[in-house]
């Protein structure tokens, strides 16, 4: 639920932008958003006991120069209760920055290190296939195969070495 009001916020917050101050907000924005890891930020945040207008005053201290526009945008959260937004606003600005700039980050699964040079390779294949500049990292876990995620695209792709054998096994007790 807060993902869409958050959403909205931002499609409001974006109308008429270009990237250099969008770009600019978000900086900002997430300056804020870090606040968010500390427990007695939080608490403050959602105290009944604190007035709006100090909740307001705290969240715009974090940024040195705030512009008229952050200050509204903050009051009107303050005023309408929704400063613990923030952080879901800021995972929506970094995905439609991510659409202006046409650039997107994607994560690679495997249970190995790959080397650079492979994983450069695979950034090249989906950048030239969905026509966008693509930068992957890698997590090494325990998927037993290869796994590409771009999540602000919506793509993922996989190979599981499980799934492949299992297609074998019901492909050859076909045949029989």
């Amino acid at each position: 639920m807060n993902d869409l009001i958050a959403k909205r916020y931002v499609k409001a917050l974006l109308d008429g932008r270009d990237v250099k101050s969008a770009t600019a907000i978000y900086d900002d924005l997430k300056t804020i958003a870090s606040a968010f890891k500390e427990e007695k930020f939080i608490s403050i945040i959602s105290s009944s006991e604190v007035n709006s207008n100090d909740k307001e005053n705290l969240v715009i201290s974090f940024i040195d120069k705030c512009g008229d526009d952050l200050k509204n945008l903050i009051k009107l959260l303050g005023t309408n209760k929704r400063l613990d937004l923030i952080p879901a606003m800021v995972k929506e600005l970094d995905g439609q920055i991510s659409r202006m700039n046409n650039t997107y980050t994607g994560v690679v699964y495997t249970n190995k290190k790959l080397t650079a040079k492979y994983v450069s390779s695979i950034e090249d294949q989906f950048s030239k296939k969905f026509d966008v500049k693509l930068s992957l990292s890698q997590n090494v876990c325990d998927y037993d195969g290869i796994k590409v995620d771009i999540d602000s695209l919506g793509v993922e792709i996989s190979f599981s070495k499980e799934r492949l054998k299992s297609q074998m096994i019901n492909h050859i007790l076909k045949a029989v």
